[in-house]
This record gives C-alpha cells, structure tokens and sequence, in this order.
C-alpha cells in the first residue's frame, strides 16, 4: 500500500523518527499513539519498516523552511468581509525561516504584538523540488503535499498605513508565527481545491470554509509564484485565509494570554497551539 501521510516526532528513547499515521489518529490528539514508522526522507521517498513507535513529542512534519511565501486576500468570503476588491494578481509576502513552529508547540507573543494578536487559518503546500517558470498544467507535479498552517498575525504591525506602510509581512514575521502540522497529507490522488477545514479559538468554530472559495487556485499559485523565480524544495505556501477572523468580528475577536488556537484540515488533521504573551 502507498503512504498517504507522514509526521515527524521523537519517540519514547528520544529518536527523531518519521511515521505514517492513519486518517483516523490525525483526528485526535497524537502524542501518546502507536504508528508504524518510516524510513526515507520527505523528498527521496519513504517506505514502510514494519515497526511500530509510540509518539512522544510531535514535531514539525518538515524540519526546516526555506521560506514562507504567503498569499493574501485568497477567499473570497474573506475579500467580503474586508470590503475590500481582489487585485488582478495575488498579493504576496513572506516570512522567514524562523517563523516555523511545530503543530503542539506554544507560540511566544512580544510584548510589543500582543495588543492585537490574530489568528488565519490557512491550507499549506510544501514544494517537493526546484522550480522554475511553472506553467500551471505542471504545477501540482510540484507539491509534496499540504498540511494545516496558521498565519500568526499582529495587526498592531499591519493596518495602520503610517507604521506599515501598507506592507504585510513584518506584522507576521516573528519567530513561530507559522505553526504548521500535525502531518503532511501527500500531493497524490488529494485535490487541494476541494479540501474543509476550520479554526477553533478555545473550541469556538471562528473559520469555516471549503477550498473552492479560493480566488486563486493551488495551480495559479504556484504559477505565479514561480514566474522568472526559482521556488525552493521545502518551501512552504500558504495560500490565505477564509473569512472569520478575529479582525472583522463585533467585538473584535483578538487573541488572548492562554488561548488555543486549532487549524483543522480535512484529512491531516489539528495545529494546537497554545498562545503565550512574553512579560
């Protein structure tokens, strides 16, 4: 049988070791389970060893980014709720590599990015190999698989025109600001475009929404992206966000000290991550 999903995590002696989980373990919480673990890489291949391990710590299915490129004003729910007109291209930003977090790890808050702390919900793509000038027939030739990813955002940094400039990426670019996890759904057989997933603030369902709301596909994305610049293995592509977030609500549904924020996919499963505000 092919492997539909794997994750990264440490076992009971410590071990760094990948394992393929089933569709019905990447409903629940994972640490703690059995699953048969793998042998291989993300981008060489994997195949099945036979044994079992029990999941200690989950941690990031990939174990460095190079980048995150980052699409905004995707959904068009979302373009709704912000008033706001999609441009005739996507609009994109990046965070760094260090913006990865695990999908159980805490996400630490700066003093200075607490006052207006918001969560996006966002299906990720992990490219599995350089590319260039991508055309969009060949462009999920190029994805390894998607995982749940949550675009931390402090909207202190990002909506005042006069401390942005208008510009996205700072507001979102902090350390862990990218949580992304529990697993990588791999790229074959899945259409990215008809996928539901969910955020959870505390249990509270705040986005909710299927894939076809995109405004530009996985394909489209990529194609972009790509166009005269050479996309990364490893890179990961969040592709935005539905509507539903914490900016747009009366009252303004900004996250807290404490609170768990789940982005749950169709398939791979929940983030949870718990928010921390640093003294």
């Amino acid at each position: 049988m092919s492997i539909k999903r794997f994750i990264r995590f440490t076992d009971q002696s410590g071990t760094i070791q990948y394992g393929e989980p089933s569709a019905s373990d990447v409903k629940g919480i994972l640490e703690g389970k059995y699953v048969e673990v793998l042998s291989g890489d993300p981008y060489k291949g994997f195949s099945k060893t036979g044994k079992q391990a029990t999941i200690k710590q989950l941690l990031s299915p990939i174990e460095s980014i190079p980048i995150f490129e980052c699409i905004g004003l995707n959904y068009a729910h979302h373009a709704k709720e912000a008033n706001l007109t999609p441009p005739s291209h996507p609009v994109v930003f990046t965070k760094p590599a260090d913006a990865l977090a695990g999908p159980y790890e805490d996400i630490p808050i700066h003093p200075e990015a607490q006052s207006q702390l918001d969560y996006e919900g966002e299906l990720t793509i992990i490219i599995s190999r350089d590319g260039k000038n991508i055309p969009e027939s060949e462009a999920l030739s190029y994805v390894l698989g998607y995982t749940a990813g949550n675009d931390v955002s402090a909207r202190n940094f990002q909506i005042p025109a006069s401390i942005s400039g208008n510009q996205f990426g700072y507001a979102k670019s902090f350390d862990k600001f990218a949580p992304i996890g529990p697993c990588v759904l791999l790229a074959e057989g899945v259409d990215p475009q008809d996928l539901q997933y969910e955020t959870r603030v505390n249990g509270e369902v705040r986005q909710k929404t299927r894939t076809d709301d995109m405004i530009w596909t996985v394909k489209q994305i990529i194609a972009h992206l790509s166009r005269g610049t050479t996309l990364r293995r490893g890179t990961a592509i969040m592709t935005g966000t539905p509507s539903g977030v914490g900016l747009f609500m009366e009252p303004k549904g900004f996250l807290k000290d404490g609170d768990m924020v789940e982005v749950d996919v169709e398939g791979i499963g929940a983030l949870r991550n718990r928010i921390v505000f640093e003294k």
